[in-house]
Order: C-alpha cells, then structure tokens, then sequence
C-alpha cells in the first residue's frame, strides 16, 4: 500500500475542522471511498473539489439523480447508432469501440494522472446502485463485454462519495467505505467560514446576524433549519448597497421572522409556523 505524501489541511475558501481532515487521511490511507454525510449545504461537495485544488489532483464529478443507472458510471454501448449506420453504409459499424461511450468511472480509472472522483449525492438513486459498483470500487476494475477488455486503475483515485440521507445505503456498501459526519458547524467555525466569503464584512452586522441565525435553528418542528448555504446568501443581501445598514438593528427580535426571510426559509410550512410564533409572542 503506498505511503501518502500530502494531506488535505483545507483551504483558503474552506474551513475544514480535525475531524474532517483526519477522516480525508484515513480513508487515503485504507484506500476505501470516503462516504460523506450531512445536513445540505454543510460542504459535503465543495469538500472533494477543495481536496482535489489543496492536493494539485483533477476533479472528476458523476453527479447522481433519481434514474442514473450504475452502468453509466463504467460505460454506455450504443446500439441504435450503431444500427443507424449499419444501414446507411458507414464503415464505423465495423469497429465496436465507435459506439461505446466511456462513463465518469472509466475516466477515473484511466486518468493518467491521480484524480478526485465525486460521487455526489448517491443516495439519490436506486436502491441497488452503490451494490451495483461494489465491485468496481473495491477493486478498481471493470470488464466491457463488448469489446472484451479489462479497465483496471493505474492510478488509484480518491473516491469521495456524498449522501444527504434519502434512503439508507445498503450494509455491504457501507462496510467498503470510511464514514464521516459533517457536523453543523458551532458559532466560532461560521464565523471563520463567514470570514472566507466576506473579508471585511462588519464585525456586528456577523454578531447580529448569527444571533437571529442560531435562534431561527432552534425552533422545533422547522421542516428545514436554514443551512450555512443560506446564511451566506442572506449575508450577500444584508450587505447589498440598496439595504439599510441597520436592518437587523432595527429588528425586533421578538418577531420570529427575520428581514428578508426568504433567503433562509425554503417553505410555506415554515413561513406559516413562524408566523404563529410571532403572534403567539405578540398576544
């Protein structure tokens, strides 16, 4: 097993805590796929195109949505062109490699250099999907039936797959992966990854900000908490030029809805239960 060199320490535009960095080492280090887990918009994916900028590696991304199949991930053979040729003539028909298309795993395995491979958002797909690529990411290869060949991994990628919890993943998967919670993160790491995307953002307007922030995370029964994601863009309005300086000083934080709330709140259920709050506070 070869000995890494270089360790993902985070970024300059991401705030990574020990937990998170030791995970990134351990999973190199056993050479299993890093499974990443968390609330949306805690930087499950921005995490794996910062491993691969801090480590000089090229990103690949094989974003997962609800009909994407595993073998698109390896390779797709495409028959109806094929056929379509067939009868018009076109001497491409005689080699079967014109028509299959090489998937985000095959470009992976064949990189020339190390790579970053991106799983995202795994969980979104069929319920046997990760069983289907078990093979695959356990040992680095695959067969395409069509042409008889074997593509095998020069050089191993760091696979670092996201799941935001849609289902669970099946047991035989899980065990060939390394597991890590990305927790939401505590008052002193928002202020750093504040800090990241607004440098010289006024000390009070952050205070007041995370104030009304955490408060509005509180509440039970919210169907989504406001993320880190969301802060960011309600920070970009607060600051905009066309905005009172004194919006959120002005607020009056017995309201449970804040200035410009549809940027932390995603949904009417929400909007509704903050309302019933705010006229429970003011009878």
């Amino acid at each position: 097993m070869a000995v890494e060199t270089q360790h993902f320490t985070g970024t300059d535009q991401y705030i990574a805590t020990d937990s998170l960095k030791l995970a990134v080492k351990a999973a190199r280090a056993l050479q299993k796929p890093l499974l990443v887990k968390g609330e949306p918009g805690t930087g499950k994916t921005l995490l794996a195109e910062q491993v691969a900028d801090s480590l000089g590696l090229k990103l690949i991304t094989w974003h997962i949505k609800s009909t994407t199949k595993a073998q698109q991930g390896l390779y797709e053979y495409d028959a109806v062109s094929r056929l379509r040729d067939s009868q018009l003539g076109d001497d491409r028909v005689y080699d079967i490699k014109n028509y299959i298309k090489p998937g985000k795993l095959w470009e992976a395995f064949t990189s020339e250099e190390r790579c970053v491979l991106l799983i995202d958002e795994i969980d979104k797909a069929d319920i046997e999907f990760p069983n289907d690529l078990l093979h695959e990411l356990d040992k680095m290869s695959f067969f395409v039936y069509e042409t008889g060949e074997t593509i095998t991994a020069d050089q191993r990628p760091i696979v670092i797959i996201t799941s935001n919890n849609e289902k669970e993943l099946p047991d035989a998967f899980l065990r060939r992966c390394f597991f890590h919670y990305i927790e939401f993160p505590d008052e002193a790491t928002m202020r750093e990854i504040i800090h990241v995307h607004f440098p010289r953002i006024s000390a009070t307007l952050v205070s007041e900000a995370l104030q009304i922030f955490f408060k509005l995370r509180e509440i039970p029964n919210l169907k989504k908490p406001p993320s880190t994601s969301e802060l960011i863009d309600w920070l970009s309005l607060l600051m905009a030029d066309d905005m009172p300086e004194d919006i959120l000083r002005n607020h009056d934080h017995k309201k449970a809805i804040p200035p410009l709330y549809g940027a932390l709140i995603k949904n009417e259920q929400d909007v509704q239960l903050l309302e019933r709050l705010a006229f429970m506070t003011r009878r």
